[in-house]
């Protein structure tokens, strides 16, 4: 018996026709998920849960590497099988981890799982990861992954213009100097002529209100 046939309509789509709600997976059930939601009504929930805790130590930075070889020669479960359910359950708690507490609910949640036919005992399990006592800590490991990642650490600009050029038509024209420096130290220096500099204000103006914009109907719809 298949277990996301009835999930797919809803999953595939920005919104539910009944409801309009948005899922936290995103507008596309990510295939992984899909696959992982096929094994879970045959999976026992001592061992859904043994896969879920490896999830959350590696979420929270573990090598289990070692785990994993374990659980599936303790369990039997073919390596192919153990891959698909880990891959699983790792996406959908990061995606539902993604978002603050303030913006997805535990009903919400829980009805999305119901769509995706997740048996009601593994989705509580679920729930408590992303809802529990652990969630402090997920959020902090979130952070400190991110900071990994180089980020601007000075910027400095200056209008130039070039009085002297082999180009006529760049002669008496204004340009933009931009210098910046990374966390890492790396330095990026590029030019960019007014004309353009304006087009990439406006770009980037616009790009950031759509970006707001689309937050609050998000929001709005999972908070329904």
């Amino acid at each position: 018996m298949s277990t996301v046939g009835a999930a797919g309509p809803y999953l595939h789509l920005p919104g539910d026709g009944h409801s309009g709600r948005v899922s936290f997976l995103g507008a596309q059930l990510p295939p992984e998920v899909a696959a992982m939601a096929r094994l879970l009504g045959e999976l026992d929930r001592s061992t859904f849960r043994k896969v879920l805790k490896l999830v959350v130590s590696s979420l929270q930075g573990d090598d289990c590497r070692e785990a994993v070889q374990h659980l599936g020669a303790s369990r039997g479960l073919p390596e192919g099988q153990l891959s698909t359910l880990l891959a699983g359950v790792h996406t959908l708690l990061h995606q539902a981890l993604r978002l603050p507490l303030a913006s997805l609910k535990p009903e919400a949640f829980q009805n999305q799982l119901q769509e995706l036919c997740i048996p009601q005992d593994l989705a509580a399990d679920l729930a408590s990861v992303v809802f529990g006592s652990q969630r402090p800590l997920l959020d902090s490991v979130a952070r400190q992954q991110g900071a990994w990642l180089p980020h601007m650490a000075n910027f400095r600009w200056r209008v130039d213009v070039a009085i002297c050029t082999s180009s006529l038509a760049r002669s008496l024209r204004p340009s933009v100097l931009m210098q910046m420096e990374l966390s890492d130290g790396a330095v990026h220096c590029f030019e960019v002529p007014t004309a353009k500099f304006q087009e990439l204000r406006y770009g980037v103006a616009l790009v950031l209100k759509e970006i707001a914009d689309l937050e609050k109907r998000c929001e709005h719809k999972l908070q329904d």
